[in-house]
């Protein structure tokens, strides 16, 4: 089964209890677009972000190379490619 459908929802935790982890690399116009969207949307709901350089580290090279960006809420598999504003916000309840 997709990550993507086994995702568990975080229905008890409050947006400033999640934490979005964008995974890209250097010089990715799509990372770039995706991060700006994750910057926004965490700003708006009280939400942490982070971002990780998968150029600098193996598993997520392996894991996600094919998908960057990759964007993670709470450690799970959120989207990848291209980031929804909109369906990011629902996620984390803001």
């Amino acid at each position: 089964m997709s990550p993507l459908l086994r995702r568990t929802k975080h229905t008890k935790k409050k947006p400033g209890e999640r934490v979005v982890t964008l995974i890209g690399k250097p010089g990715c116009h799509l990372c770039d677009d995706a991060r700006a969207v994750v910057e926004q949307v965490c700003a708006e709901t009280g939400a942490a972000w982070e971002e990780k350089d998968i150029t600098r580290d193996e598993e997520l090279h392996r894991a996600y190379w094919e998908q960057i960006p990759v964007v993670l809420v709470d450690g799970e598999q959120h989207t990848f490619w291209r980031v929804d504003p909109d369906r990011l916000r629902r996620e984390l309840g803001g």
